[in-house]
């Protein structure tokens, strides 16, 4: 489940989700789990770990996998495929300052300016 709106991803965040949502962005985005683990600046290991241990994440992490389904979610919409949005996630995008969007979710912000890029491209707003 992913909050309709910011509030709400929030007060979901801050409660912490079960680590096994990690698990299900590497299913959803089509990302190598290892590649996952470095944008949360942690190994992969430790969240085989968490899953073993029924924990949850904290709330700052919680947040950063929630907002990637999200933007998973919208960008498949957008691109009509995951494997296109992907594509579009693994290249230097002109609307973001030639910056490879992937390498933008390391932090909370980046992946705000993703998804207004992917709002302007739904809306046809490409310059």
């Amino acid at each position: 489940m992913i909050p309709s709106n910011r509030t709400a991803l929030v007060f979901l965040a801050l409660k912490g989700i079960p680590a096994t949502r990690f698990f299900e962005i590497a299913e959803l985005t089509g990302y190598k789990r290892e590649q996952l683990a470095e944008v949360f600046d942690t190994s992969l290991k430790t969240f085989q770990r968490y899953e073993r241990e029924k924990k949850k994440l904290n709330p700052q992490d919680s947040e950063k996998v929630l907002k990637i389904m999200a933007l998973f979610q919208l960008g498949e919409s957008v691109f009509g495929s995951a494997s296109a949005f992907r594509r579009w996630m693994d290249k230097p995008a002109y609307g973001l300052g030639n910056q490879i969007p992937f390498d933008l979710l390391h932090t909370s912000g980046g992946i705000d300016l993703i998804f207004d890029e992917l709002i302007r491209i739904e809306y046809g707003d490409l310059a």
